[in-house]
């Protein structure tokens, strides 16, 4: 394996992942460069740019990578779709850590990774000198490149839930993330991801991926929900969104002023 080369940073979230640690992220969907940088070193382990529920795309994508520099989160970039070339341009721009939405089989999880990785480990098209390899001048990039890049794949269906272990087993995925939301609709609780059925099924998804020995994740639905889930045996967890702190914070202000 070639020598990792000293002017590439390595990605501490992926490192934390393959030790199972745990780790407690937040949703970013104001798609804001000014929004990211302020939460980039709050002290969140990682942080999800959302693009597919988020007006999020690549133009987007970039300036909150640039204000992310150097803060204590990773960015995890949650691309519209398991799509080759919209990972591609991902990745160019510097995103190394990427959510990829509804995997349901062992054959979208090789697909996801395969475009994470040049050949001949994959498909990624070449660029000589893009702002991920600080434009070409991080020596021997293309050879390392996904030694650093963390693949985390969504399960959101009872068919996906069927086919964790085989997911899981994929080489090159780093965690598989449980989309409560998605699931609940799935099961036909559309709207109610606390439904016991949903409950169930979540708990027993945890289980299954720790036993893989891959990490698992999930979206609380409230911070109080954090630990909860982490016993349960998700050890990286997002405690909430950006937009669901300013619109209910903001809420709570302006309802200690409303006359009655």
């Amino acid at each position: 394996m070639p020598e990792w080369p000293g002017n590439l940073p390595r990605n501490a979230f992926k490192q934390a992942l393959a030790r199972r640690e745990r780790q407690v992220g937040l949703w970013s969907g104001l798609a804001s460069n000014i929004g990211a940088e302020i939460l980039a070193s709050t002290g969140f382990d990682w942080i999800v740019i959302d693009g597919e529920h988020a007006p999020n795309d690549i133009s987007t994508l970039l300036p909150q990578l640039q204000a992310m520099r150097g803060g204590t989160a990773e960015p995890v970039f949650r691309v519209p779709w398991n799509e080759p070339v919209i990972i591609k341009r991902a990745l160019d721009v510097g995103a190394r850590s990427l959510l990829i939405p509804f995997v349901q089989n062992v054959a979208e999880a090789e697909r996801a990774v395969a475009a994470t990785r040049y050949p001949p480990l994959g498909m990624r098209g070449v660029s000589v000198a893009p702002r991920a390899n600080d434009f070409g001048r991080v020596q021997n990039y293309h050879r390392n490149a996904h030694l650093d890049t963390c693949v985390l794949v969504q399960i959101e269906t009872r068919a996906a839930l069927k086919q964790i272990e085989a997911i899981a087993a994929v080489e090159g995925i780093d965690g598989l993330f449980i989309g409560p939301s998605d699931l609940a609709a799935d099961f036909g609780h559309l709207g109610n991801p606390r439904h016991p059925e949903v409950q169930a099924a979540i708990k027993d998804a945890a289980e299954r991926i720790r036993a893989t020995g891959k990490s698992a994740g999930t979206l609380a639905g409230s911070v109080d929900d954090v630990e909860f889930l982490f016993d349960l045996g998700f050890n990286f967890t997002a405690a909430g969104s950006d937009v669901g702190i300013l619109a209910r914070g903001a809420e709570g202000v302006a309802a200690r002023f409303k006359k009655n």
